[in-house]
């Protein structure tokens, strides 16, 4: 069962992507529950600079995998980011741009606001 919908700034959760669909439920918005371990709940705009440093952490976003039915990102792609490697990328200097409306409140018990605010495309 999903967390309810809300947002970082306290507001309904928006949607983040429906192409590509993103979500750890494929329903558009960085929802979240118990099942979801990887707290994909930060609604990111990709980069080649973000999405080499994933590549090279061993989370490979850009590359197909039609298996899964996955189209691989590109630049300017909207997705739903684990928590901790948005935190990680923050840290690293290489955090993309979010959508704090499209961002699950569940993101700050692993990332502050504050370093959210830095890369908001929607701060208040």
């Amino acid at each position: 069962m999903k967390e309810p919908s809300v947002n970082v700034l306290g507001g309904p959760l928006e949607p983040c992507s429906r192409l590509p669909l993103t979500g750890f439920y494929r329903n558009g918005c960085c929802d979240t529950g118990p099942e979801d371990r990887g707290q994909h709940t930060v609604c990111a705009l990709m980069t080649a600079e973000f999405l080499a440093m994933s590549k090279y952490l061993g989370n490979d976003l850009s590359t197909p995998r039609p298996e899964f039915g996955f189209a691989g990102l590109k630049p300017g792609d909207h997705w739903c980011l684990c928590a901790g490697r948005f935190l990680q990328a923050h840290q690293e200097g290489a955090a993309p741009q979010v959508r704090l409306a499209a961002t699950h409140r569940r993101t700050l018990e692993v990332v502050p606001l504050d370093a959210l605010m830095l890369y908001a495309t929607d701060a208040p």
